[in-house]
């Protein structure tokens, strides 16, 4: 017997699912990269220096997995209910540092300004929602609690 899981990783997902999966996976994948390169100081002022890690580190670790999961939102297809759900914890893992960002008035990415950093935090949960919504994860979830 299947399980939801793997019945909703066999359903075709929908054009717009598809599509913003793809937006999604492109979107970390580019800001994976800019982690490493161009915007690495930029993303330097996000890491809440609470963090008992190299901030440096942490820029570089979150790059290298931010490329990982967008290419996996690209092209492993077959497990995109679990990428899914591991891209939306990234998300809700790397939140802190939008909040320390607000918390501790720091610039970056053009947020220099408390209405501009307050107006960020509403993204997370939107990025959190097409992680599940563009991958099936979160009907894959809704069907097991029926059953």
């Amino acid at each position: 017997m299947k399980s939801e899981s793997t019945t909703v990783q066999n359903q075709k997902p929908s054009i717009y699912q598809n599509a913003g999966r793809i937006i999604l996976g492109c979107f970390l994948l580019l800001a994976g990269i800019s982690h490493l390169t161009w915007s690495r100081t930029e993303f330097l002022a996000q890491v809440p220096p609470w963090l008992p890690i190299d901030p440096d580190w942490v820029v570089l670790l979150s790059g290298f997995v931010e490329i990982i999961l967008g290419l996996s939102l690209l092209f492993v297809l077959k497990q995109r209910v679990k990428v899914g759900w591991i891209v939306a914890l990234f998300f809700v893992l790397v939140f802190p540092g939008n909040i320390a960002q607000l918390v501790e008035h720091r610039n970056a990415f053009g947020l220099d300004t408390e209405a501009a950093r307050w107006a960020r935090l509403p993204f997370q949960p939107v990025l959190i929602i097409v992680a599940l919504w563009s991958t099936g994860a979160w009907q894959s979830w809704r069907n097991s609690k029926t059953n």
